[in-house]
């Protein structure tokens, strides 16, 4: 078996063989790289024999019997099939909302094609003895001109871990965000971007990072707010009940200490439901509509969660007895029917996450906010995780998402996540990406997809390899973003992608084309001489922001602090030299307080690295200067703190995301620095 013929079987499945890095320079994936990123697809070459096999899976498709079962369409485009035809040929469409259409799929070019629906919806196309749906969407997204148009509005990013309120057992959850959210609202913010709530693993508290869920369906019940559900006497009372109070803290999370602390807590709220007339009521009611609505998904992720509590909450799924590894086997059965009162109580714990992120953006909508919530989609699962074990056929198994080296991260990133295969998108009907949009936007007004580029194409590196050593792995684009956009409408949610980093050339115009706003980040926005552009450069259709989560904060940049815990964690890049990277900083102040005083945002001399607070100041209102639709100000740099959240490519050696507000989101807006940021802000960007 050549080479060759490899790479031509993986070209086919939709493998880059030949890839360009950050800086332009080509690279070549090798054999073995191809052939384990081919295994995960289901298509083996290993062997001449199997190469033969993968290849006629991929034989291209020419009748109708062959079209997979979900076909997307735009509004008033008509339709062109990947299949072969030179007459008429008729069929039925079976409206979404009723409506019965005789139709004829007629030639073109050689192909058939659906004429032109106007109806965007679920709709059922009946030809022969084939029922296919066609998912036809609107031409784009919800977008926050639609919202609001031709505003320029603001709003907050908070890490929602973080957020302190009275009664939070020690994490911050959907109390402390209905809190902030009220406070900004009445200031005249219009949205509050938040942290993940992807469901983790109830039974293993290390395991925190927001961006490695064990599954994207549901919600990591530690974020829930009984007493916005129950009340605060009610919640009160489980929580004396309960016998624990908030832990101690210095600043940072224990999470081990504090999730034990809360789900404790929890599980006495949940014996006060069954015993009590909560069962019986309004409430028990809509609990029960709850677990119907929500199925068979989530009783298996219930399943999944008692399961590794119960039995070995130490292992990872795919080291399970045999029988135990079959999410829809007997041994599991059986264990449901033993367990079947651990398994409600983590249909329970669901139920009031659900509930309580409702609630938390209804008060949003009623402290004034427009958009409200806008909730953070990570870009794929744990493979220990729920998701994993219940639907296997979904995912690629045996790789991980990452990223090439590049700038920033020389080494590459490897995410330790796995994600859908594109091949099992097709042949489910895009079945798990269409679960994974309607989860994330339940009960918000916005979303934010994580590495949106994961939308056109994956690093994927195989387990045990370097981060360098992957390939990347083309997806449907143009499926996703009209399935994307179809959701998005429905729910009435605006979407944010986060197109940071390596991206695909004509990636953003995409993104643009298809009503995803994009992001700005202040450090990136530079011109061709790496002086910092103007307010007016940045575009008038993404969003903009001083910073994120893995970047520096304003004043840990000016200051340089990142340059000392990147070089204390390694994250330099081999052979680079604090003293370079100190050197270059030197450089980039003065270019970014001259934009400052251009733009009229500040004024006098250079400020010395120590003097953080004025260049603060500057930037937040720099980038409320801009003329995007929306400007989102990270509480981290409202408040002036030098830390960021998370340190990319540290996992331990870091306290990433742990970090705790110094005050509670009640009082936070009111301090001195942060209540005259934001009234720079609201000045810029006055409501209308």
């Amino acid at each position: 078996m050549s080479d060759d013929v490899l790479r031509d079987l993986a070209r086919r499945a939709g493998i880059a063989v030949e890839w360009q890095d950050y800086a332009g320079k080509p690279h070549v994936a090798s054999p073995p790289v191809l052939r384990r990123v081919l295994a995960a697809l289901g298509l083996p070459a290993d062997t001449g024999r199997e190469l033969s096999s993968s290849r006629r899976l991929l034989t291209k498709r020419s009748s109708l019997a062959d079209l997979p079962p979900l076909l997307t369409a735009v509004a008033g485009r008509p339709t062109r099939l990947d299949v072969g035809g030179n007459e008429a040929q008729a069929a039925e469409l079976l409206l979404e909302q009723g409506e019965l259409r005789s139709i004829s799929l007629l030639p073109a070019r050689g192909r058939l094609r659906v004429p032109a629906v106007a109806e965007v919806g679920y709709h059922r196309l009946r030809v022969e003895d084939r029922e296919i749906v066609l998912a036809v969407s609107p031409a784009r997204c919800r977008s926050i001109e639609d919202v609001v148009p031709d505003a320029r509005l603001w709003g907050l990013a908070a890490q929602l871990y973080g957020l302190p309120h009275n009664g939070d057992i020690g994490i911050g959850d959907l109390g402390g965000a209905a809190d902030l959210a009220r406070s900004a609202g009445s200031k005249g913010a219009d949205a509050i971007a938040l942290s993940p709530m992807h469901a983790l693993f109830a039974a293993d508290p290390d395991h925190f990072g927001p961006y490695s869920p064990s599954t994207r369906l549901f919600m990591n019940p530690l974020h829930a707010a009984p007493e916005l559900i129950f009340g605060t006497a009610i919640y009160a009372n489980a929580v004396e009940q309960s016998g624990v109070g908030s832990p101690p803290t210095n600043g940072l999370i224990d999470w081990v200490t504090a999730s034990g602390a809360k789900y404790t807590v929890l599980r006495k709220l949940f014996e006060m439901f069954l015993d009590g007339p909560d069962w019986d009521s309004a409430l028990g009611a809509d609990f029960a509509r709850f677990r119907a609505e929500q199925g068979a998904l989530l009783l298996e992720h219930a399943c999944f969660e008692a399961m590794q509590a119960a039995r070995m909450p130490e292992s990872q799924w795919r080291t399970w007895p045999m029988d135990l590894r079959n999410p829809r086997g007997a041994a599991v059965t059986s264990f449901a029917e033993a367990h079947g009162e651990e398994i409600l109580f983590h249909q329970f714990l669901q139920w009031l996450a659900d509930r309580s992120l409702a609630a938390a953006q209804r008060q949003a909508r009623e402290a004034g906010m427009r958009i409200g919530l806008i909730g953070d989609l990570a870009i794929g699962m744990d493979p220990a995780g729920s998701h994993a074990w219940s639907r296997q056929n979904d995912i690629l198994l045996g790789l991980t998402i990452g990223a090439p080296p590049d700038l920033l991260n020389p080494r590459g990133q490897d995410w330790g996540l796995t994600g859908f295969s594109p091949r099992a998108l097709e042949d489910h009907g895009f079945a798990p990406f269409i679960a994974t949009l309607r989860a994330g936007m339940r009960h918000v007004g916005g979303i934010r997809v994580d590495h949106a580029m994961g939308l056109t194409r994956l690093w994927l590196i195989p387990e045990g390899a370097s981060p360098a050593d992957g390939a990347y792995l083309n997806y449907p684009v143009a499926d996703l973003l009209r399935l994307l956009a179809l959701e998005s409408v429905r729910h009435n949610v605006v979407v944010i992608g986060e197109d940071l980093g390596t991206v695909p050339e004509g990636f953003h115009d995409m993104l643009e084309q298809g009503g995803v706003h994009g992001m700005r980040v202040l450090w990136f926005e530079r011109d061709a001489q790496a002086s910092f552009l103007p307010p007016r450069g940045w575009g008038n259709s993404a969003v903009a922001m001083t910073s994120t989560h893995d970047l520096p904060t304003v004043a840990g940049w000016w200051k340089g602090s990142d340059i000392e815990v990147r070089h204390q964690h390694g994250r330099l890049g081999e052979g680079v030299s604090p003293d370079t990277i100190r050197e270059e900083r030197d450089k980039d102040r003065p270019k970014l307080w001259n934009a400052f005083v251009r733009e009229h945002v500040s004024e006098g001399p250079v400020p010395s690295p120590e003097e953080t607070g004025r260049v603060v100041d500057a930037a937040v209102k720099f980038v409320a200067k801009t003329e995007v639709p929306l400007s989102l100000i990270p509480l981290e740099d409202l408040l002036g703190q030098e830390e960021q959240p998370n340190l990319p490519g540290t996992v331990t050696e870091h306290p990433n995301w742990r970090r705790r507000l110094p005050f509670s989101t009640g009082s936070v807006l009111e301090e001195e620095s942060v209540a005259r940021r934001i009234e720079a802000v609201a000045s810029e960007r006055p409501r209308q």
